[in-house]
């Protein structure tokens, strides 16, 4: 997997939300609506989910295994940083 692009926007909401990601994977699948978040910790990203019957939230897309999170994390929060640094975050 490549991921060849990220995009990312900022949210106009106060609160530990700060952007919104976009990837495109081999020029080819888009995956959406990837969060970065402000926690205790610093950020991390959470992956698109929806709200279940029960009220509980599901990843509908989501990696497989811990490398491929890891990987996808550090290239999504590095695109936010370096559009931080940059003045560019739309």
């Amino acid at each position: 997997m490549n991921v060849t692009d990220v995009r990312v926007r900022k949210v106009d909401k106060e609160g530990k939300m700060k952007a919104v990601a976009s990837i495109t994977i081999d020029g080819e699948f888009v995956v959406h609506d990837i969060k970065i978040i402000e926690g205790e910790k610093g950020l991390f990203i959470a992956m698109p989910s929806r709200r279940t019957g029960e009220g509980e939230y599901r990843d509908i897309a989501h990696p497989i295994n811990s490398e491929t999170r890891d990987r996808l994390q550090a290239l999504v929060l590095g695109a936010y940083e370096k559009a931080l640094n940059d003045g560019t975050l739309e």
